[in-house]
């Protein structure tokens, strides 16, 4: 029998565990969903990991044939997403039961989704940007803290969360860091209300990424995590492949040229962002010498590939384990 742990977070989606599946860009799918749904935690998939809007409808569709629990999408919400307005208004007509905001202001999808019941969380770093959000009528803040695989804030989860939760009045997930049950704990007693897991589900068996980036994870150590700004155009956390070891980890002659030239920021930074995209995304589906693959410290604790739901299940059954002693 599962135990079912109550936060705010989880009485807010009606969910068992305080367990969100990390919004993956290129990995998360409708499959990573639904087994995450019937485990007992929530998930969200990154808009953009659908070409067309179409395809999006499908997935939801294909989500809720199969589960009635709550999920969510990840709205890339700043001008570097030319189709932020058209998939918010699809989420919005599909009435998904969350959005997760990054990278810009979330006033325009609040003021959307307010009148139709969709939460929205927004993904912060800092207290200053937390208190904006929470002033617009967030209704959670994402602590993305410096342990999170991908984009990674500065400051460490023991303390953006204190922090957060000290000075704001809405829930707190914490992002990043998330290895096992007791760090689960961890970050409850900093008074967290759940916690966001990516790098862990990548290893699952149905992620679709390819069978030499999950060995990967099995084969590489935290050691083995480094911050690059070569791919994105803001720093982001990747293996320390043989690949990013040749081209570096120090800003590119573009993103020098974007700091020099103000006026040319905006479209350097799309290049940067699309070309660094495209060596991920290659990197992630096939075997190719120009291996970029994206992970978070919490690579240390894969050991093998599982279904996604004996990870979840491995996770609350660590943490309940914690409660017991």
């Amino acid at each position: 029998m599962r135990q079912i742990v109550k936060t705010t977070f989880t009485e807010m989606l009606g969910i068992e565990h305080p367990v969100l599946v990390a919004p993956m860009f290129l990995i998360s799918n409708s499959e990573m969903v639904i087994a995450a749904l019937e485990a007992g935690a929530t998930a969200a998939i990154p808009a953009l990991n659908y070409r067309s809007e179409e395809a999006m409808i499908a997935a939801i569709s294909e989500i809720r044939q199969k589960c009635s629990k709550p999920f969510g999408f990840n709205l890339i919400v700043n001008k570097s997403n030319p189709k932020f307005l058209r998939q918010l208004e699809v989420l919005c007509q599909m009435k998904v039961d969350y959005i997760i905001t990054s990278l810009g202001s979330p006033e325009e999808v609040i003021k959307r989704c307010k009148p139709l019941g969709i939460k929205v969380f927004c993904d912060v770093v800092n207290l200053e940007y937390a208190k904006k959000v929470e002033a617009l009528g967030a209704d959670a803040l994402i602590a993305v803290n410096s342990s999170a695989g991908g984009h990674c804030g500065p400051l460490p989860s023991d303390v953006l969360i204190p922090l957060l939760v000290k000075n704001c009045n809405i829930p707190v997930i914490s992002a990043g860091g998330i290895g096992k049950g007791n760090h689960i704990k961890q970050a409850l007693e900093l008074g967290a209300s759940g916690v966001s897991v990516g790098t862990l589900f990548i290893a699952s068996d149905e992620a679709p990424v390819s069978a030499e980036y999950k060995q990967a994870l099995i084969d590489f150590s935290a050691q083995d995590i480094v911050l690059t700004s070569r791919l994105s155009g803001t720093t982001l956390t990747v293996i320390n492949t043989h690949y990013v070891r040749q081209i570096g980890t120090k800003p590119s002659f573009l993103e020098v040229l974007m700091k020099k030239y103000p006026f040319f920021k905006k479209q350097l930074k799309l290049l940067i962002a699309f070309r660094g995209m495209k060596k991920i995304e290659k990197s992630a589906f096939k075997a190719t010498y120009k291996t970029a693959w994206c992970a978070g410290p919490s690579i240390g604790f894969i050991t093998k590939i599982r279904p996604l739901k004996e990870i979840v299940q491995t996770l609350m059954e660590e943490f309940n384990e914690t409660q017991d002693n």
